[in-house]
């Protein structure tokens, strides 16, 4: 079973644009869609699409619209005491798949409802193969938590995946080892602003991007998963790393590529495949959304995994 945690849940809405967007103009939508999302919440959607068990953590009123979505999804949902009314986010979509997002800040929260959210996370962990902490988090909440949060799971036989980014990201970094996890999933912003490297230079080349993940796997992170848009991804665990080049691939939107691409790879150790592999379908899951519109979370005959060959990288000799 894979347990997520959104702490920081939104309702995308997403508009798709006839044209390019401009600045200052009246534009005309081609469809306009609206679906209960976040990191965390699209992995779940994955995961039953999947036919993988899954739970989602999520702070949200047990009668809130929101819920009722999820439910009606097959997601079995945990909602804890929440802070405020859920967020709405709002995704432009242009026709040659520029994404343009705009993200609100979602409630405040006070201690007592990270406190319940961590409750819950630790309590279903017990039955969890995987436990995803996923997304931003809401005002109010220190930086810091998702390490925490990470250390009170070392006490359950689950494995922690975390993708995050900006300050929850560094406070995780900043936490190692203690805080290590057994994956982490930046792209190749946010491992330049983790490693000091250039961000530019891990997209183009894939061996930077594992040199700089090393760094990571070096302090103890179990495995990283580094997402490359259009250049793929590469894997870099304690027995070696590898790349995998996105197959031909036309976009649409780009929003959950990425959650798409860590559920691909989540999916890989359910099955327990070799890492290679695992990278496969986490790079063929990610194809598959950026060729769907808006948020729609990529089903198992959407994806293509025979598409992406990963090749071994020696580090080596660099």
């Amino acid at each position: 079973m894979i347990l997520t945690l959104t702490a920081n849940p939104s309702i995308d809405r997403t508009i798709t644009l006839t044209g390019p967007l401009e600045r200052g103009a009246v534009l005309r939508a081609a469809s306009m869609t609206s679906q209960a999302g976040g990191k965390g919440v699209n992995i779940s959607r994955a995961a039953v699409a999947a036919g993988v068990p899954t739970v989602a953590v999520l702070p949200a009123g047990a009668d809130d619209p929101f819920v009722a979505e999820l439910g009606a999804a097959g997601i079995a949902c945990r909602p804890q005491e929440p802070a405020g009314p859920v967020r709405v986010n709002l995704t432009i979509t242009e026709p040659d798949g520029t994404t343009t997002k705009i993200n609100n800040p979602g409630a405040a929260v006070e201690r007592h409802h990270l406190d319940l959210l961590a409750a819950a996370v630790v309590e279903f962990a017990a039955d969890a193969t995987w436990v995803v902490l996923a997304g931003s988090l809401p005002p109010g909440a220190p930086a810091g938590w998702y390490a925490e949060l990470v250390g009170a799971l070392r006490g359950t036989s689950a494995r922690v995946a975390v993708d995050t980014s900006e300050a929850p990201l560094a406070a995780l970094a900043e936490a190692l080892p203690a805080s290590a996890p057994d994956l982490m999933k930046p792209n190749g912003d946010e491992l330049a602003t983790l490693t000091g490297a250039d961000a530019e230079a891990l997209e183009g080349d894939p061996r930077a991007a594992a040199v700089a993940a090393q760094e990571l796997t070096a302090q103890g992170v179990g495995a990283v998963l580094v997402t490359l848009g259009g250049a793929g991804a590469v894997l870099v665990t304690g027995d070696g790393a590898w790349h995998a080049p996105a197959p031909p691939t036309t976009v649409v939107s780009t929003v959950g590529a990425g959650d798409s691409s860590l559920f691909g790879y989540l999916l890989g150790t359910e099955r327990g495949l070799a890492p290679d592999a695992a990278l496969a379908l986490a790079v063929a899951y990610g194809s598959a959304a950026a060729s769907l519109p808006g948020t729609t979370i990529p089903r198992p005959e959407d994806v293509d995994a025979a598409a992406v060959t990963p090749t071994r990288l020696d580090l080596a000799r660099l």
